[in-house]
């Protein structure tokens, strides 16, 4: 059996990689598909089948997919452009025989009011009309979102944000690969809603602050201003407005799950906000 990962040398993709062959398959049968092959040298240094394509190219998909039997599609990063990047791919896995497909999409996908949800229903519409066996891996929130401002918040002594008291059913990035890697070798179609342990901003605040020892808080501000604020980080305009009502969407419960499908699938609880917290301050 091979498995295909689209996107396999980004921060996802390699660690379902590293999953996959965790979990048993052979590195042989996991096909790594990239856009830049430098970027893929450690993983064909581990005998992984590395193959260039790139979702923009549909032409390069075919060849990229020759002979997979399960893909992974990781959804693109470009929002705006991920329905055609997608069907592309999704096309290009129907022609090529690809017998069962697996996509990572947004928690509650179907009835999800934020901004970046609508891309990814229409992706799962065009998955299940291809006639390909599906799983949709709706991912929650990552916790490397909030990781990656922890420099600017012991800087600063604050988190930003419009979350408010609102709970966040975020999991780390390796928690949500290796359900995307126990999904690819298990076969198993269906719906997953993944999300780990709830946690609201104030609480990360407080576990940060005790664990580096530097007081750090929770900042809540109107959307506007922190949309301001994301726009004066260096984001632009409508990215910083998505980025900011989906903050403010938190407090709405829109990222929040009592699903137990994530650690059903990885066999184990889903990384706790003192580990995750604890392994970003190290990074």
């Amino acid at each position: 059996m091979t498995i295909a990962v689209t996107g396999a040398t980004g921060h996802l993709g390699r660690l379902v990689v590293e999953a996959l062959i965790s979990r048993g398959a052979a590195p042989n049968e996991i096909v790594a598909v990239v856009r830049d092959l430098a970027k893929a040298a450690g993983l064909a240094a581990q005998g992984v089948q590395v193959r260039q394509a790139d979702y923009d190219r549909p032409e390069t998909l075919g060849t990229a997919l020759a002979g997979a039997d399960r893909l992974l599609l990781i959804s693109g990063n470009e929002v705006g452009k991920r329905v055609p990047q997608h069907t592309a791919v999704i096309e290009a896995a129907r022609a090529a025989g690809v017998r069962f497909l697996a996509y990572t999409s947004i928690l509650r996908a179907d009835t999800s009011t934020i901004g970046l949800a609508p891309e990814h229903l229409a992706t799962e519409q065009v998955i299940a009309a291809s006639g390909i066996p599906y799983a949709v891996l709706r991912n929650g929130w990552y916790f490397e979102n909030y990781a990656g401002q922890f420099g600017t918040a012991l800087a600063t002594g604050a988190f930003a944000g419009s979350a408010g008291d609102g709970r966040i059913a975020a999991a780390t990035r390796a928690d949500y690969a290796e359900a995307a890697a126990a999904v690819l070798l298990a076969g198993d179609p269906g719906v997953y809603e993944l999300g780990g342990e709830a946690f609201t901003m104030a609480e990360l605040a407080a576990e940060v602050t005790r664990q580096a020892g530097i007081a750090v808080e929770y900042r809540d501000l109107p959307v506007a201003e922190y949309q301001a604020l994301l726009v004066g980080a260096g984001l632009p305009e409508g990215y910083a407005a998505l980025l900011a009502e989906t903050d403010f969407k938190i407090t709405q419960g829109e990222l929040d799950t009592d699903s137990d499908d994530l650690t059903r699938l990885i066999g184990r609880p889903a990384t706790s906000l003192a580990d995750a917290v604890a392994t970003a301050l190290k990074a």
